[in-house]
Parts: C-alpha cells; sequence; structure tokens
C-alpha cells in the first residue's frame, strides 16, 4: 500500500514537469585512450539527477572530431579506415543509452560543428561552436496533447523505389492530420545514388503545412540498436511531432544574409510568426561554409541575431552538410508556406545556407 502512494504521488509529480530539459558541455578534441567515456556521456552521468523531468525522447549531438583518439598513431589509423571513430560512437551511444529509463527513445547524430545554450536557462547566450567540441542532450519528457515519433528510413526499405506505406505511418510521415514538425538528418546522402531517395522522401513536404528542418550530418550515433552499413546503406533519421497544440515557423537565411544587419532582419521574420515563446526551443541547422568565416571573421552572428529577437529562448543545432528547411509557419488555425506550391521543386535541400526554426510544444501544464 505505502508503495502504491509513492508510486501515485510519483507519477503526480511527472505529470507537472512537461517542460523540455537540455544537458551542454563543452568538450575535448580526442577521447582519452586512458578513459573512454565521451565528454557527453560523462556529464550526463553527473547532471542527470539534477533534471528533474522523466524524458521520454533524448536528442542529442556532439562533434563529429569528439569521437577521435589523442594517440597521432591511433588518430592516422582513424582516418584511414574510420572503424575506430565509429567504435567509439558506438561506445558513448551504449554508455549514454544506459543512463536513461529503459523505455526512453534515443536519437543522436555528429555533425562538424555544434550549436547549444549553455544549461541554466534558456537567456543565456547560445553559441556556436563551429571546430564541434562540444555537445548537448535535449530531454523530453511525455507532454499531453504531443506526439513524439522516431523513424529512420533507408535505401533498405524502398521497394520498387517506393516507400514501404505501413513503415511511412508508424513514422506518423503519412495519414496524420496532426503532424506539425518533422526533423530530418540524412546520412551517407552524398552517395550518387541517394539524390533520387532524398527527393522521394522530402517531395510530399514540399506542398504540406508541416514544418520540415534539418539536415545532413557525418554519422548516426543511436540508437545503437540501429545497423547501419555505411558502404551500402544511405538515408534519414529523425523524429515526427504530432498534435493539435504544436505550433511552429522556420525561416531559410540563404547566401545573400551575409551581415549581421541582415541576419537580424531575418529573425525578425521568425518573430513576425508570433509563435508563443514559453515552452519552446529554437533550432539551427546551418552549412559549414557559414559562420566566422561567412560573416568576415565575427563570430557567432546567426546566434546572436535569434537571441536579440528571442532572448529567453534555448537554441541548439549543428553545422552540418547541408540543411532542409524553408519559410513556413504551422499553428492550429492558421499555416504559411512560403516554398513553392510545386511538388517537383527542391524548396527544402539547401547548400550554404542556414535553417532557424522555432518549435512551441503547447501550454505549460
Amino acid at each position: 500500500r505505502v508503495c502504491r502512494l509513492w508510486r501515485d504521488c510519483a507519477r503526480r509529480v511527472i505529470r507537472t514537469r512537461q517542460r523540455l530539459s537540455w544537458i551542454s558541455t563543452r568538450g575535448h578534441s580526442y577521447v582519452n585512450e586512458d578513459d573512454s567515456h565521451h565528454f557527453l556521456a560523462k556529464k550526463m552521468l553527473v547532471d542527470l539527477e539534477e533534471v528533474y523531468v522523466l524524458p521520454e525522447i533524448v536528442l542529442y549531438m556532439a562533434g563529429t572530431d569528439t569521437f577521435s583518439t589523442q594517440s597521432s598513431n591511433r588518430r592516422k589509423k582513424e582516418r584511414r579506415d574510420g572503424l575506430s571513430k565509429r567504435s567509439k560512437a558506438a561506445e558513448m551511444a551504449a554508455k549514454l543509452e544506459n543512463l536513461l529509463p529503459s523505455e526512453c527513445k534515443t536519437l543522436g547524430v555528429s555533425s562538424p560543428g555544434i550549436v547549444y545554450t549553455p544549461m541554466g536557462c534558456g537567456t543565456q547566450r547560445p553559441l556556436e561552436v563551429e571546430d564541434g567540441i562540444a555537445g548537448f542532450a535535449l530531454l523530453l519528457p511525455k507532454i499531453d496533447g504531443v506526439t513524439v515519433k522516431f523513424f529512420h528510413l533507408s535505401n533498405k526499405d524502398l521497394n520498387n523505389n517506393v516507400f514501404h506505406q505501413e513503415k511511412l505511418q508508424e513514422a506518423g510521415l503519412q495519414d496524420n492530420p496532426d503532424l506539425r514538425v518533422v526533423f530530418l538528418f540524412g546520412y551517407n546522402t552524398f552517395k550518387p545514388a541517394a539524390a533520387d531517395f532524398i527527393q522521394r522522401l522530402t517531395k510530399p513536404f514540399n506542398v504540406s503545412n508541416t514544418v520540415v528542418i534539418g539536415g545532413h550530418v557525418d554519422q548516426v550515433v543511436s540508437p545503437s540498436s540501429e545497423s547501419i552499413d555505411i558502404r551500402h546503406m544511405y538515408g534519414f533519421v529523425g523524429l515526427s511531432l504530432s498534435g493539435k497544440s504544436i505550433q511552429a515557423a522556420s525561416i531559410l537565411l540563404d547566401e545573400d544574409v551575409e551581415t549581421p544587419k541582415s541576419a537580424e532582419a531575418a529573425m525578425q521574420r521568425l518573430k513576425a510568426a508570433n509563435i508563443p515563446e514559453v515552452n519552446t526551443v529554437g533550432f539551427m541547422f546551418a552549412c559549414i561554409g557559414r559562420g566566422q568565416n561567412y560573416y568576415s571573421s565575427k563570430e557567432n552572428v546567426e546566434a546572436d541575431a535569434f537571441r536579440k529577437q528571442f532572448p529567453s529562448v534555448p537554441l541548439f543545432g549543428f553545422f552540418g552538410n547541408g540543411e532542409i528547411g524553408c519559410d513556413r509557419i504551422v499553428t492550429e488555425n492558421f499555416s504559411l508556406r512560403e516554398c513553392s506550391n510545386s511538388s517537383d521543386c527542391d524548396e527544402l535541400l539547401h547548400g550554404y545556407t542556414t535553417v532557424i526554426a522555432l518549435v512551441h510544444l503547447g501550454p505549460v501544464k
């Protein structure tokens, strides 16, 4: 009876904590051979006890080079065959997943650069770490009225160049009128055969009233259970967010946005979407060719422009190898799609751009 009372009490407390939280940190450009723990896993081991949410989904990102080893001989071997770096990533994924509840789903990727907000609160200055020596984990609890689903779609899921409909439905990507946001992270998409695959996957979203954001990453780290043959496979991992209470908006900073002033002007478009800023998180997916060099050696331009308009909203993302998104607004009663109405266009796929988005997860419970 006492245990049942404690259980019921715990459930009531957990239901009151339906706000996203995060763990973030700067790290090292290598994994010490004498200490196989990745710096992000170490940080989570220490700080998870101080995060009072029960995560249902964890989205984490870390710089690709942080999975290298310190030894110069080992680094040479990694550059030659890439096996050690993938092994370190798999070890890190397994250790991180073991820190979380068994029913918690994880999605982890690595990319050349990382964008994150330091721990504490959303008012801290978000940082663009272009060398990638950083990482973060977003902890998303179960939220009333919000459904989050993980998916992995690869070339092996095509049958006569058509995706299995059941898998798209399971992912929440098809026959889902409440779909609001889709995160897409492509891997091995540089392969020549991947171009047609990308078109088939993203084509329906060109004309849908859904905010689609993401980019192309170096590798998929988690779930560790996902078996990816990097020699023959290419595809996307991602998350679908559904629920009438979700509101979202995204903007595209194209190649003409190349000064701090023009970046701030672009953020004003996002501000004009009037997305609520409580229980909201920002995302930034930028080309590795942008950043400091793109803005005449001025650092942190786009993250600072975001903070100027949204001082209390945390910002996360990466510098990658291609961007996915466009100007869109999706709320319960209104949608705006600036992309072309043609399903044959590539309005969601870009290079030398930055995609910035706001995702509001509904009223605070």
